[in-house]
């Protein structure tokens, strides 16, 4: 269980067409599990980017992220794909639900082809129970409304107790009233289950909710802060 992420002097750029883009630059930044952290900046800011960092979807250019002070991102694929699957969940804007599938089967694919110390079903209808579908595992993503897509998709995140769950604007496709509920779910997540919790929002309001908050622009941390609960 991975308790503690340290971002050392990370750099990612990528060039295409002749152009360089620094997307992130100089980044030095550690996260302690438990923590509700939100990302925060433009579009274009380098957020997104940065959560793929962390997430090991991506390699950073220049500088390291160590995992409890190893770098994972030097080790082979299947070392890098088993630490993802059993430290982190991801939550995109986009659902990415398979249409064909029904709500308790896209929680379970994650698991596919994984072996596990437990029953798959069980642990899958647990989850969705816990984001309040428990009377949706036959539904097929069509049948469902947008906040109730992302509430599958958080359960898939959540099907394997991830300590770490990146949340690249989860509530960007959604209303303002379901998107906060979204967003207390995942505070109550982070609570009750104690993983850690990334947060990339546009949205200030609901960035404020957050234990911390960090401001980016143009690829670089501009304001690293602890909120005060009063």
């Amino acid at each position: 269980m991975a308790t503690k992420i340290k971002c050392e002097d990370i750099s990612k750029t990528y060039i295409g067409d002749g152009v360089t883009t620094h997307a992130v630059k100089n980044i030095d930044l550690s996260f302690k599990k438990g923590e509700f952290t939100s990302i925060i900046g433009p579009s274009g800011s380098g957020k997104s980017t940065l959560l793929s960092l962390i997430g090991t979807l991506d390699k950073p250019t220049e500088g390291k992220i160590l995992y409890d002070g190893e770098e994972i991102m030097k080790q082979g694929k299947r070392k890098i794909a088993d630490f993802r699957f059993e430290e982190i969940g991801f939550i995109f804007q986009q659902f990415h639900l398979l249409p064909t599938l029904t709500a308790l089967e896209n929680v379970l694919t994650p698991l596919f082809g994984r072996k596990v110390n437990y029953s798959k079903q069980k642990r899958a209808k647990e989850v969705l129970e816990q984001v309040g579908l428990a009377d949706k595992l036959n539904s097929l993503p069509s049948q469902l409304s947008g906040g109730q897509q992302q509430r599958v998709a958080i359960a898939r995140a959540i099907v394997h107790k991830p300590s770490w769950l990146l949340a690249d604007e989860p509530t960007g496709n959604l209303d303002t009233e379901t998107g906060e509920k979204i967003f207390e779910l995942l505070k109550q997540l982070n609570e009750q289950e104690g993983c850690s919790v990334l947060y990339v929002t546009h949205d200030p309001n609901l960035a404020q909710k957050a234990n911390r908050i960090i401001s980016m622009q143009d690829g670089i941390i501009l304001e690293d802060k602890d909120v005060v609960v009063l």
